[in-house]
């Protein structure tokens, strides 16, 4: 049978339904890249929540205890550099969309963290309004290609540094304080499945390399959390 031509969003359903209606398994060429686009939207569906746990634990709490300023700093940088990267270089929506969501939460955790944290000093003020100012020409793909490029290389190592300060301050306080495990457990899922559809959507090796790096960092801070968990009272109480 012909495959028919039915494509939504990208995904491709023609050559899947037309294998099904021979009774036959549809094959790899026509199955992976299916696969891919609907783990991509998924991505991009679960990322709108991706740190709510975080803002959450941390509005409950009204504390940023073990938390580094400087990580969720950080973060927000590196996801504008790539949120811009990625638009401009006409990526499909379904291999980068999560960005666009996930730097809306970070800058809104990073407020958070600024309220419950110390008075916040000139130098503080200082790194806001300097974001405020640079990100929108990012964004808007108002530089140099050349310089875009240097830019986008550099994001590898911010995401890099964003996590070592919370690794760092997890490792030394033997604690992780208001680090939520949820948040932590869907970036590192999140970004396991954003390699295989890098992969599948052909992006660029830099792109698959971020994600790559995400793995290990992500897995870093969510071992830590399993190793310097608490036991809850019930179960100390038990064990005495």
């Amino acid at each position: 049978m012909v495959a028919m031509e039915l494509e939504i969003l990208g995904m491709n359903f023609g050559c899947v339904l037309a294998a099904l209606s021979d009774a036959k398994i549809p094959d790899k060429g026509c199955l992976l890249p299916l696969i891919s686009k609907l783990l991509g939207y998924a991505i991009v569906a679960a990322s709108t929540t991706v740190k709510l746990p975080q803002i959450l634990k941390i509005l409950k709490h009204g504390s940023v205890r073990g938390l580094s300023v400087a990580s969720f700093e950080l973060e927000v940088v590196g996801y504008t550099i790539a949120l811009a990267y990625c638009v401009h270089k006409g990526l499909p929506f379904s291999a980068y969309g999560e960005l666009a969501f996930l730097l809306i939460q970070a800058i809104i955790l990073v407020g958070i963290i600024y309220y419950y944290s110390p008075p916040m000093g000139t130098k503080t003020w200082m790194k806001a309004l300097l974001y405020c100012a640079l990100a929108p020409t990012v964004l808007a793909g108002k530089i140099d290609p050349a310089l875009f490029e240097v830019l986008y290389a550099s994001q590898h190592a911010i995401f890099f540094f964003a996590r070592v300060p919370q690794i760092w301050k997890n490792f030394t306080n033997k604690g992780t304080g208001e680090l939520s495990f949820l948040t932590c457990f869907m970036n590192f899922a999140g970004s396991i499945v954003r390699v295989f559809t890098s992969i599948q959507e052909k992006t660029p090796l830099s792109v698959i390399m971020g994600s790559a790096i995400s793995i290990v960092m992500n897995g870093t801070l969510l071992g830590q959390i399993l190793l310097y968990q608490k036991p809850s009272p019930k179960k100390q109480k038990k064990e005495d």
